[in-house]
């Protein structure tokens, strides 16, 4: 739009006012003279075929638009989720999702030569490598250990107690024993403890893959007694690995004899 244009266009506004400030100054008599005539001013700013406006709807409408709509309010953050305490100042509750064992018992069809060995000790030597760290789980398992080789009837000058600094030494203490081929079998006993870095994950892994390792490698059983946990607090309820670690032991010792008694003859 020019220049001229906008003058025009100010001019024609400035003109419109004058006409309808006339109108409003004009003589009474001459409007009533105009309405008789039927002729009724238009109101400013319309045409004179337009119905006049309703101010108050149209404020109304006018309103209505302006007003911005309400806005739904945030959603607060949720907050981490937290287990909520046995009682008032109590430790938290923890609930175990899992089942380490399912019931049952191995059924095997008539007919077949069957191999199966016992946990009896008998006169049969027990070597034993136990970790020195995180003593306080690992003593509980080895005291455990030791009940079992009692009731299984081992005595004690037959069984060594080898002590290693931790799990990831369990391994080579272990192979050392087989491999005087002294022990008719050995337990190995340990605790590892998920911190906050990968350590937790190396030293089980190592340590689970050397003991089988050393089994391989001599011949000789070597159970696995070695509790990996995520808190302390689970170490309680599991420490009956120990009398399972010498069970397992001794029957696979038992079973190696019975194999070798089979193959002389």
């Amino acid at each position: 739009m020019s220049g001229r244009d906008i003058d025009e266009s100010s001019e024609n506004v400035l003109s419109d006012w004058s006409d309808r400030r006339d109108a409003e100054l004009a003589d009474p008599d001459d409007e009533a003279a105009a309405a008789d005539d039927g002729a009724q001013a238009p109101a400013w700013g319309t045409s004179s075929g337009e119905l006049p406006i309703d101010t108050e709807t149209e404020d109304a409408e006018a309103l209505a638009i302006a007003e911005p709509e309400p806005q739904p309010e945030p959603a607060p953050e949720s907050e981490p989720f937290e287990p909520e305490p046995l009682e008032p100042g109590g430790s938290p509750i923890y609930v175990e999702l899992s089942h380490e064992h399912a019931a049952g018992d191995l059924h095997i069809p008539d007919g077949y030569a069957v191999l199966e060995g016992e946990a009896e000790g008998g006169r049969r030597a027990v070597g034993v490598v136990v970790s020195r760290f995180n003593g306080k789980v690992t003593t509980q398992l080895l005291d455990r250990a030791l009940e079992e080789l009692a009731a299984a009837d081992v005595r004690q000058e037959t069984i060594t107690i080898m002590v290693v600094p931790g799990a990831f030494e369990l391994p080579l203490a272990a192979t050392a024993l087989a491999k005087t081929r002294r022990f008719a079998c050995i337990v190995a006993l340990g605790c590892i403890i998920r911190g906050d870095t990968p350590h937790f994950d190396y030293v089980a892994s190592e340590a689970a893959s050397g003991l089988q390792l050393a089994a391989l490698e001599t011949g000789v059983p070597v159970s696995f007694g070695v509790l990996t946990l995520d808190r302390v607090e689970q170490a309680e309820p599991r420490i009956e690995k120990g009398a399972e670690a010498v069970r397992s032991a001794l029957e696979m010792a038992d079973l190696f004899s019975q194999l070798r008694a089979a193959a002389a003859r």
